[in-house]
């Protein structure tokens, strides 16, 4: 998978994500996630719309990006299922809709985000101009 970072206007920052998405890599996401934080960023974009597949490690990956975008740290990712039924407790939901947009999940990973139940946890867009806009970028990129 290949990971492209970029800061938006104000405090928003973009991940790009391309390729497959699963348990060898979601902890670069976290990372870049993280980074991306301690840069000063308060909400994250993440573009979804060049993943070919994204499996449950994803979705823990994107949980833990949205926990950090609170300035919280999210749960120890070696926790396996325990982390991902975190994600149906109330762990700060509308700060994590306002800190995490995603946009343009391809039609393998709306699946995934739809029949795992996640849907309404996140902020999806259908693509990155309408979820900067909603992030107060404007749809700019710096």
């Amino acid at each position: 998978m290949d990971i492209t970072t970029e800061r938006a206007a104000g405090n928003v920052a973009v991940i790009h994500l391309d390729g497959e998405l699963d348990a060898s890599n979601y902890e670069r996401v976290i990372a870049a996630a993280r980074q991306l934080r301690d840069g000063g960023a308060k909400t994250l974009v993440v573009d979804l719309g060049g993943l070919t597949y994204m499996g449950s490690a994803g979705l823990v990956a994107l949980h833990s990006a949205a926990i950090l975008m609170t300035g919280a740290e999210p749960p120890d990712p070696e926790q396996g299922w325990d982390t991902l039924h975190e994600l149906g407790a109330d762990t700060g939901g509308a700060a994590m809709r306002a800190g995490l947009k995603l946009a343009a999940p391809s039609p393998q990973v709306d699946r995934v985000l739809d029949r795992t139940g996640i849907r309404g946890v996140f902020d999806i867009h259908p693509d990155t101009g309408s979820a900067l806009a909603a992030a107060g970028a404007g749809g700019a990129v710096a």
